[in-house]
């Protein structure tokens, strides 16, 4: 297991997991009343966004054991920590989670930016990226995965949006702001 993640003064270390810490953490309310908000620290994550060269983007039908359900997704992962509590560097986790999870192996992972996924409660960083020039292979899952790989076009994504199908918000977040970028 790696070591805690670094805690903010006055955090109080309530769990340390294998991939998240939860702790209580002091502030301040706009009037001045002394405040304890209870916060998940997280190491951070990758979203990829797979584009194929007909312009098709390749998503993934996830099951989610914490919500019971298959959620339709983009490709994603959380930064792997070592003993010593250095993590992952965020493109090396990108080009990883999209070969393990879809099988395919791009020549261009660049990045899109990034975002807070739930920043009331959570720390997660979520770092966005684009890979392009993919290349068909086999999936490397983990043990606890079923994963298999859906491809639509951006359009259908949308559609799948609107119509409440895709309801994981970091795809819908990376989907949206690839489709504003391309109509911009």
């Amino acid at each position: 297991m790696s070591a805690p993640l670094p805690l903010s003064a006055g955090d109080k270390l309530i769990f340390h997991g294998s991939r998240v810490d939860f702790v209580l953490r002091p502030t301040v309310s706009a009037a001045g009343k002394p405040l304890t908000r209870e916060v998940v620290l997280h190491p951070g994550a990758v979203i990829i966004l797979p584009v194929l060269q007909d312009g098709r983007i390749v998503l993934i039908k996830n099951r989610r054991h914490t919500v019971h359900e298959t959620l339709l997704e983009l490709p994603a992962g959380t930064l792997e920590r070592d003993a010593a509590g250095v993590t992952e560097d965020p493109l090396a986790c990108a080009v990883r989670e999209l070969t393990e999870e879809t099988g395919y192996r791009a020549e261009k992972v660049a990045s899109f930016g990034w975002f807070y996924t739930s920043p009331g409660i959570l720390t997660e960083k979520m770092y966005a990226f684009i890979a392009t020039g993919l290349t068909a292979g086999d999936q490397a899952l983990e043990e606890n995965e079923q994963i298999e790989v859906a491809v639509m076009t951006a359009e259908e994504a949308l559609r799948l949006i609107r119509e409440n199908r895709i309801v994981d918000a970091k795809t819908i977040a990376t989907v949206l702001k690839y489709l504003v970028g391309r109509h911009a």
